[in-house]
């Protein structure tokens, strides 16, 4: 299982937020960039980036994130308010390697459809719940949209790759929620990231051990960032399960 350390970017710093609420947010850094580059020295294989700004309605923030990309050489994906195809075209032709879409899989289905078309490896769509349920813009509204559901639409439409995130826990500290996080890999069929809670070695482990349901990646920000491990330790325990 691949460990991407999370980059996090709201007015061009980079910063982590607790249950995406803005009133909660830690700054660990004035340029993305230098985070991007510290990681790939540690030994990412590939790095998770999101415009926090873009996915909480505001502008996107273009130039810090294709100089993160122009900083680095391990793949980069991006999410974060890409909810008209433009935008993930210009990350692409930036040297993204997957875009990520959360809103427009709910609001605008189009949008996923036409980038699966234009790129079917490298597209995934994120599906942040709360209480199994599928939140949108920004993790603000709560939709009626079972994950699950939403889930087994992606896979409907060609999407290879989901991106699980359960919203209460993430920036937390708090362990992922593996169980939610098994029962969406084995429904939908296809491969899943793991994001949100990460907090020690052991949660590393436990991920590992469902690696068979198609859970093949997690993300890891805060844990990371507060030195609670390091890349390499989290890389090491990530490929060993509890009983390994």
């Amino acid at each position: 299982m691949i460990v991407m350390p999370a980059v996090d970017v709201r007015g061009g710093r980079v910063v982590r937020l607790r249950q995406g609420v803005l009133e909660h947010e830690t700054v660990y850094g004035a340029d993305p960039a230098e985070a991007a580059r510290r990681w790939q020295d540690e030994g990412a294989e590939r790095l998770h980036v999101v415009d926090l700004d873009a996915a909480l309605g505001g502008e996107p923030q273009f130039d810090a994130l294709e100089s993160l990309m122009a900083a680095v050489t391990v793949p980069v994906e991006v999410g974060g308010g890409l909810r008209v195809l433009e935008n993930a075209m210009r990350y692409r032709d930036r040297g993204a390697d997957r875009v990520i879409f959360g809103t427009a899989a709910v609001a605008d289905p189009g949008v996923v459809q036409a980038a699966l078309a234009l790129w079917p490896e490298a597209v995934a769509v994120a599906l942040d719940a709360r209480n199994g349920r599928v939140t949108v813009g920004g993790w603000k509204e709560i939709t009626t949209v079972r994950a699950v559901e939403l889930a087994q639409r992606c896979r409907e439409w060609g999407v290879r790759r989901l991106q699980y995130t359960d919203v209460t826990r993430d920036g937390t500290l708090v362990g992922p929620n593996v169980a939610a996080t098994e029962e969406l890999a084995r429904a939908a069929g296809v491969a899943v990231t793991a994001s949100g809670g990460v907090s020690s070695l052991d949660d590393l482990r436990a991920l590992g051990a469902i690696a068979s349901c198609g859970v093949d990646e997690v993300i890891v920000g805060r844990a990371l960032y507060d030195g609670r491990f390091t890349l390499a330790e989290a890389r090491e325990a990530a490929r060993c399960s509890p009983s390994a």
